[in-house]
């Protein structure tokens, strides 16, 4: 399939006036999500909203459009606001002792750091390990380990279905944040299968801020009880002339962790995001993306910098870490925003992340801004 990445640029207003790599910080809004977020307020005052119960109907559709995206089942598929709360249930939903160990990556995003941290009020150790040392740092003990699909400030991308097999191996849960590489790089559940991966939809999937979804392994929703309950949470939730009273039956699918009602527009437009996705063909997207990525990775080397691609393994992703020696990162940042040119700063690297909608011509356009600021 022959894709046209300059017509799948268009759907971006805001690539019109700025030369944008930052999507590890913000993924842009494409128009068709804009506009379905529209028409669901449209049609709410069109009908006053009789109709809600069909709206779930959406919902399913677009839980479908998800585990087609990471090959897995639509039952496997439960809406969240955030990677954030999605962690805050596995933890919530897990029966803790003191003596049993969290294993998590040296450097993760603060989500997978904070949460885990405050279990050791219970005496439960937590672990912060650098990736050299992490097979190590697993014991008998270890009752999750705990790590991004793509580090947010070095671009770090653990071989993930080694991992997970690994922990399969010993029955040590594996919870992934997908949120830094799903919607770039493709995510194969049924070939990585961890026990939950949760996403907030904001960066790579080009959603608003508020929606995303996890997957959690039908072996593991045996094992985890939901955290939030809700009137949706009894198994018969959308006879609502007569809701059950009393203790809920849950499903056995992962929509038995979404509780209550959903945020609706948010949904919509990630759907539509999801359908572009889908549209364009997730293989297509990583090509493209890995593309650019290498071709960033070879002007960044050209104008001086050092990367961490060129000096580990596991750095091959969209998220390209660079420094300058003498140069404040964070100030480097700045001078590019002021010349429209969005990229971040994280821990001392420059950090340049690209996707789809990115081009040559914004390489270019960093490269010439760059030269003139180095």
């Amino acid at each position: 399939m022959t894709v046209d990445w300059q017509a799948a640029r268009r759907e971006f207003p805001a690539l019109e006036n700025w030369t944008f790599l930052n999507t590890a910080t913000f993924g842009q809004l494409p128009r068709r999500a804009v506009e379905a977020v529209n028409r669901h307020f449209q049609h709410r005052d069109e009908l006053a909203c009789w109709d809600f119960l069909d709206w779930f109907d959406d919902a399913d559709r677009i839980r479908g459009a998800a585990a087609r995206l990471i090959n897995c089942r639509a039952e496997d598929i439960a809406f969240v606001t955030g990677a954030a709360p999605a962690l805050g249930m596995l933890v919530a939903g897990m029966h803790w002792s003191p003596g049993d160990r969290v294993v998590t990556l040296r450097d993760e995003f603060p989500n997978n750091l904070y949460y885990p941290a405050l279990l050791g009020e219970s005496g439960v150790e937590v672990v912060e390990t650098p990736w050299e040392q992490f097979y190590d740092a697993l014991t008998p003990n270890t009752r999750l380990a705990i790590m991004s699909t793509v580090n947010y400030t070095s671009g770090f991308r653990p071989p993930l279905r080694e991992v997970s097999a690994f922990l399969r191996q010993r029955d040590i849960p594996l919870y992934l944040d997908g949120t830094q590489s799903v919607g770039a790089l493709c995510f194969d559940a049924v070939e990585i299968q961890p026990a939950m991966m949760a996403l907030h939809g904001y960066k790579w999937l080009l959603s608003p801020n508020g929606a995303g979804f996890m997957y959690v392994h039908p072996d593991f929703r045996k094992r985890l009880a939901p955290a939030v309950i809700g009137w949706r949470s009894h198994k018969n939730w959308r006879q609502v002339d007569n809701l059950h009273h009393g203790a809920p039956e849950f499903v056995e699918a992962a929509e038995k962790y979404e509780g209550g009602m959903l945020a609706f527009p948010l949904l919509y437009a990630m759907g539509a995001s999801l359908d572009l996705m889908l549209e364009l063909g997730p293989a297509n997207i990583q090509s493209r993306v890995m593309e650019l990525a290498a071709k960033t990775r070879d002007l960044l080397r050209g104008l001086g910098g050092k990367l961490l691609y060129d000096e580990k393994p596991y750095y091959d992703s969209t998220v390209i870490a660079a420094r300058f020696e003498g140069v404040d990162a964070s100030r480097l940042a700045r001078e590019l925003k002021a010349r429209r040119v969005q990229v971040s700063a994280r821990h001392g690297n420059l950090r340049v992340s690209v996707h789809f909608y990115n081009s040559e011509d914004d390489l270019a356009r960093l490269e010439e801004n760059l030269r003139a600021l180095l």
